[in-house]
């Protein structure tokens, strides 16, 4: 997959919108936090580097805020709105994490100062060697639309689906019209 491909931030997100009080919240972060110990064990045998980085407690506040957003939707918004909010969560995303990384920047380069304009360097070119960083937020926008329109179109698929069965059922329990009633003996 590409960098910042992902289904991370439509999941969080509807997370927030779909799923019940603390669900919303210990779902997806314990599912998040032993994939990362896991990808990061894997890493650390297979290639001897530890890929934990403090500064990935950063995604973990974002996306904290994510279903924190998403909370502020209802299931029964429209899915335009829906996939309006996954977009918005990952520009989000994008900007809150790329701010902390050109802030914490262990790296030595000149283009990368801590002024307004090494900000926007950070948030369009990155560091050498790297993708440039609107690549990776083109990545994470198309993602978080992708998968947030995934998630939303099946929850609104399956509610409809239980919406119909549920008119088909109270159709059986009610008496034709049509049909002779019977008369007691």
């Amino acid at each position: 997959m590409p960098p910042n491909f992902s289904a991370v931030y439509g999941l969080v997100f509807c997370a927030g919108v779909y799923f019940p009080g603390k669900l919303a919240w210990w779902l997806p972060m314990v599912t998040l936090a032993i994939t990362d110990v896991l990808i990061n064990l894997y890493y650390l045998f297979a290639y001897d580097i530890n890929a934990f980085q403090v500064f990935q407690l950063v995604n973990y506040a974002v996306y904290g805020g994510l279903i924190w957003f998403g909370q502020r939707f209802s299931r029964e918004s429209s899915s335009l709105k829906l996939l309006g909010g996954g977009l918005l969560g990952a520009i989000a995303f994008y900007l809150i994490t790329n701010t902390a990384a050109w802030l914490f920047n262990p790296f030595n380069n000149p283009e990368y100062t801590k002024t307004f304009a090494g900000w926007l360097i950070a948030l369009t070119k990155g560091t050498a060697g790297w993708p440039q960083t609107w690549e990776l937020f083109r990545n994470t926008f198309l993602s978080g639309g992708l998968f947030t329109g995934l998630f939303v179109g099946a929850m609104k698929l399956s509610e409809a689906a239980e919406r119909a069965e549920d008119a088909e059922e109270e159709a059986e329990m009610e008496p034709d019209e049509n049909s002779p009633e019977e008369v007691p003996a």
